[in-house]
């Protein structure tokens, strides 16, 4: 028979687990965000150095507004990167240290979440 001190290891194991794969997860989530926002930077560059050959006063005008919003865009997508890695891992902390702290009420509201799923995988079938 299990013991509760070998439950609670096993608990404390999913803890860092999905400890683990809450940070994988958050980080491939950054890591496509920012692709998809530098390749739009990218190109919005790219049009700024093709309107450079024009002359015209409006385009003069409109490139520097463009170059100024591009260059903001930049660091709030570095500021935000940051922003979202802090609460990811405050979020992973408080899950970790509850699951700690109340083990089998995380026991508890895995196996209702799991209930709840089954019921409506159930349903759809």
């Amino acid at each position: 028979m299990e013991t509760t001190y070998e439950r609670a290891g096993d608990v404390n194991a999913s803890g860092h687990r999905l400890k683990e794969d809450a940070a994988d997860a958050a980080g491939h989530i950054k890591s496509v965000a920012a692709d998809e926002i530098r390749n739009l930077i990218a190109d919005v560059e790219d049009l700024i150095a093709r309107l450079a050959d024009m002359n015209d006063a409006d385009v003069a005008t409109m490139r520097s507004k463009v170059l100024a919003t591009v260059e903001s865009a930049k660091d709030t997508l570095t500021d935000g990167a940051e922003a979202l890695r802090r609460q990811a891992q405050k979020a992973v902390s408080g899950a970790d240290g509850y699951v700690r702290e109340s083990p089998w009420a995380a026991v508890g509201l895995a196996a209702l979440v799991g209930a709840v799923v089954g019921i409506l995988v159930a349903r759809r079938s």
